[in-house]
């Protein structure tokens, strides 16, 4: 087993009424896999079905059912696994884990154990400042969803949706290397990329298609680990970091009154900023674990699994590191590009679209500042973009030919987010070109210069002032003046 050995980082270190606590995550993950059909049956996993449309009798657990492996929850679990450079286990072994809920028909989940389909990866992980750190995967297996219980349709009566129970579900397990509420939202944050690139979990939270168990554990630095308590089924990454905090502050005050931390299952109340018991928290044996008689060990081909690796896509470290190289991005903006599979793709649209080589850089700046920009303001993603990659290409080349300024292309943005059109003709039919024109814009200078001699005076003795003559005469031509040109005429006339 890997063991990633962390120094201890006074940065991170949260104090306590009697000195400096370490905090120590490690996450469980639960994600849905993207299919068709459940891992055992051919029932389909389609979200938002009425209650108990979406059940086989497999589902239902109806006497002499026997579950049937679905191929395709197995290659997605192995392209999973490829992605997060972890080792593929040829062959495992589907256990039954025995307890009972409502929600689980069978009285037992078909889930791995022993011998996972996934064994050894990890993930790479950037956070906002630069610093990067890798979290070593324990382990991935495959196991089936349960049912949902509802309990707010009566007073009296508890209801229960088995559309979910038998979907397949990839647990991914990772070694305790968080140390903050921040490497836990940016751990996350970072493996739903790598899911979503792949295409084997859409990640979306709301609903349920991605959710975490967060264990935590405090402890001195450099002692040895605490006890820690497991934090069940937080569905936002914005949870995952107020659940680590809560629970964190909770055990440091528990252990600076003398008293001891209890393992158990907890839960987090949003609402109440804070975490609740549960349940004691159970081990391995209380689960009477044992291979599932009704299925094989899953034996893989390793050409099979080949095939898989050779047909994963552009992955997002390797596609950050190619922006970096190819387009001459800052790491940052590399990062912020690539976080979406799709945004990567519109940004590339930009860059090369068309079969022109934009500038990278200015490609990036744009749709980072002025796009992301104006799509947050109105709540879209880069899916329901109003604005093409060809028309911000457009604006970029227009930039670059000097028929437009910068704070022109701003406003010519703007026309095309809203209203739409091909930029060149906006450019034309609204005389959005910039002034290049020596002759006027020197015209235009000699106006405001005539005018203000008292400010003349004051700029010639503070040249920082020169600012207040190019807003002048950016004023006094509607914008359209080459701002290059400007400040060249502007230094030559006032003489400095």
């Amino acid at each position: 087993m890997t063991v990633h050995v962390r120094p201890t980082e006074p940065k991170k270190l949260i104090s306590g009424a009697t000195g400096d606590w370490e905090v120590v995550i490690g996450m469980e993950v639960h994600a849905q896999v993207a299919s068709n059909a459940k891992l055992f049956s051919g029932a389909s996993t389609a979200f938002g079905g009425p209650p108990n449309d979406h059940v086989s009798l497999v589902d239902a657990a109806m006497p002499g059912m026997l579950p049937v492996i679905n191929q395709e929850c197995v290659a997605q679990a192995v392209r999973t696994g490829l992605g997060l450079k972890a080792q593929i286990n040829l062959i495992s072994v589907f256990d039954r884990k025995n307890y009972f809920y409502p929600d689980l028909p069978q009285g037992y989940q078909i889930s791995q154990y022993k011998q996972p389909v996934v064994g050894e990866g990890e993930v790479i992980v950037d956070l906002p400042d630069g610093e990067s750190f890798t979290v070593g995967i324990e382990r991935l297996h495959l196991e089936q969803d349960a049912g949902k219980s509802i309990h707010d349709l009566s007073p009296t009566q508890s209801f229960v949706d088995l559309n979910r129970s038998g979907v397949a579900l990839m647990e991914i397990v990772s070694h305790p290397d968080l140390r903050s509420a921040e490497e836990a939202k940016a751990y996350v944050t970072k493996l739903r990329t790598i899911l979503r690139y792949l295409g084997t979990c859409d990640g979306d939270m709301e609903k349920g298609n991605l959710r975490a168990d967060v264990n935590v554990s405090v402890r001195r630095p450099g002692a040895p680990f605490g006890t820690r308590c497991e934090i069940k089924n937080v569905n936002s990454i914005r949870f995952i970091g107020q659940a680590v905090e809560a629970e964190a502050r909770r055990q440091i005050e528990i252990l600076e009154d003398g008293g001891t931390i209890s393992q158990e299952t907890r839960l987090f109340d949003p609402t109440k900023g804070e975490t609740r018991s549960m349940r004691s928290k159970e081990e391995a044996h209380d689960y009477r674990y044992f291979p599932d008689p009704d299925l094989l060990p899953l034996v893989l081909k390793p050409e099979w699994v080949e095939d898989l690796k050779g047909h994963l896509p552009e992955l997002p470290d390797e596609k950050k590191a190619r922006f970096i190289a190819d387009y001459g991005l800052s790491p940052y903006d590399a990062g912020v590009l690539v976080a979406e599979r799709e945004t990567a793709a519109y940004f590339e649209e930009v860059a090369e679209g068309g079969g022109v080589k934009r500038d990278g850089k200015a490609a990036a700046n744009f749709v980072i500042n002025e796009l992301f920009g104006r799509l947050n303001k109105e709540g879209r993603d880069i899916t329901s973009s109003p604005v093409t990659p060809h028309q911000i290409g457009a604006i970029l080349d227009l930039i670059a030919e000097g028929t437009i300024s910068s704070k022109i292309a701003k406003d010519l943005f703007e026309i095309v987010f809203t209203e739409g059109g091909d930029p060149r003709v906006v450019v034309e039919a609204r005389g959005m070109k910039q002034v290049t024109d020596l002759g006027a814009i020197e015209k235009v200078v000699d106006e405001i210069i005539a005018k203000n001699p008292d400010k003349v005076a004051q700029v010639q003795a503070k040249p920082t002032m020169l600012g207040w003559f190019v807003g002048q005469a950016m004023k006094a031509s509607g914008g359209k003046a080459n701002p290059q040109a400007l400040n060249d005429i502007l230094k030559a006339k006032l003489g400095i």
